[in-house]
Formats: structure tokens, C-alpha cells, sequence
């Protein structure tokens, strides 16, 4: 499945890169994301709560940063992450960010394999889980640029 997303950011975008390269930091800005800690240089484990229509699962898995280029902007990442019942999922998201004249565009392009039980309930539904989740992750990512925490 694939998966566009953009938002607007109310900050530089100096200090939207430097959050979303924190990966423990801009992880609190995920709804449901926790336990999100440093393996190695661009390596994290954490774990993920979400609930997609009828099914609950806490995946847990690994964030790798594969590439990022400060100055245009952009950063790619790696996840993988399963849960005890059977539901995986494998991602590819490339990240950008752009001045506007009110702030950061931020644009997320995500490449995504959904297995078992997530897999089954459809692109859909899906979809707009992903959808609630990135608008909920833009408003927290907003509000933590703008006051620094």
C-alpha cells in the first residue's frame, strides 16, 4: 500500500528537521507510539499501540534512518514491526521538508506491506487510520517545534 501525506508546520523548518531526526523525541509526537530507545548510530526499537477498526495490536519492531541530506531536506527510513497474533508491518517512508511562506511543508511518502490480521481488514480502513494518525502526528509535531519540548 501506498501512502501520501502532507501537512503544514506553523515553524522553521530548521527546527522541524531537527525534531523529526530525534527519533525518540518526534516519536512522542505519534499517537500510541512508546518505548522508543537508541540501538546504534540511526537505529531505534519501539513499539507501536493502535487500533484499526476491530483489532488491537501493539507492534514492535525496529526505526533504521537509511539516508538523510540536511540540507535539501530529506530523510528516508526503514521500519519493520510485528505483533504476538501474526500482524506485521514492513515500510519505506521518505520524508521531505520545504519552506512556505508559513512555516515547513512536510510531506511523507510511505511505502507499506500489511500482514495478518491489519492486512486483512483492507486498504480502506487502512487508510484512514493512517490518515487519523498522521493528521494527530503534524499537530503534536506543530505543537512540540513551536514550544521546543
Amino acid at each position: 500500500m501506498r501512502f501520501l501525506h502532507t501537512a503544514r508546520i506553523a515553524a522553521p523548518r530548521a527546527a522541524v528537521w531537527s525534531l523529526v531526526m530525534d527519533i525518540p523525541r518526534v516519536a512522542a509526537c505519534v499517537p500510541g507510539a512508546e518505548a522508543v530507545t537508541a540501538l546504534a548510530d540511526d537505529r531505534y526499537r519501539g513499539a507501536l499501540r493502535v487500533q484499526v477498526g476491530p483489532i488491537r495490536v501493539r507492534l514492535e519492531g525496529q526505526i533504521a534512518i537509511v539516508d538523510r541530506d540536511a540540507d535539501a531536506g530529506t530523510a528516508s527510513m526503514r521500519l519493520d514491526a510485528s505483533d504476538t497474533g501474526g500482524s506485521g508491518v514492513t515500510a519505506t517512508v521518505a520524508l521531505s521538508l520545504a519552506d512556505v511562506a508559513d512555516g515547513t511543508e512536510l510531506r511523507l511518502d510511505t511505502d507499506a506491506r500489511i500482514l495478518g490480521r491489519l492486512g486483512d481488514l483492507g486498504q480502506p480502513i487502512i487508510k484512514r487510520k493512517a490518515d487519523q494518525i498522521i493528521g494527530e502526528f503534524a499537530r503534536n509535531l506543530e505543537r512540540a517545534a513551536v514550544t521546543g519540548s
